[in-house]
């Protein structure tokens, strides 16, 4: 059994997984890894266009990918990235999509200071990024043959 760190993009771990190999193909063939990082659809929320009132529904998206952070008065706890996506979808189909999954990934993203309130404690806090949702690069067959 061996461990392979799962490297994003820019080749930064993302996870560790354990795969076995049978003894005979060990060093007689050189594997090429990918895997595919998944979203889950956990929830959804109805939003109010802010220019022309129109009522729609997002979707939010949670990371299959759990973090370790540290807090603030130096306690970890885990967490997973999430973020929402805008949808043209109605209320019942939103419903049906729970649980859905696809490829992506979530990114942080730096942007201008605005305040947010946390909703367990009701602090307002001053954050500087948000979170987008980022679709899996889809490769050519030439890319898939030739990388």
């Amino acid at each position: 059994m061996f461990l392979f760190k799962v490297l994003d993009w820019n080749d930064s771990p993302r996870t560790t997984v354990r795969v076995w190999y049978p003894p005979h193909l060990i060093n007689k063939y050189t594997i090429k890894l990918n895997f595919i990082l998944m979203l889950t659809i956990t929830s959804y929320a109805e939003r109010t266009s802010s220019t022309d009132g129109t009522v729609f529904y997002s979707l939010e998206l949670t990371s299959d990918e759990p973090e370790i952070v540290l807090s603030k008065n130096g306690k970890y706890y885990i967490t997973a990235r999430k973020c929402y996506m805008s949808s043209t979808f109605t209320e019942s189909v939103c419903v049906s999509m729970l649980g859905k999954q696809f490829p992506g990934t979530i990114q942080k993203t730096e942007c201008e200071p605005y305040e947010f309130t946390l909703p367990e404690t009701g602090e307002v806090i001053t954050r500087h990024h948000w979170y987008e949702y980022v679709p899996e690069e889809v490769n050519t067959p030439e890319q898939a043959v030739f990388s």
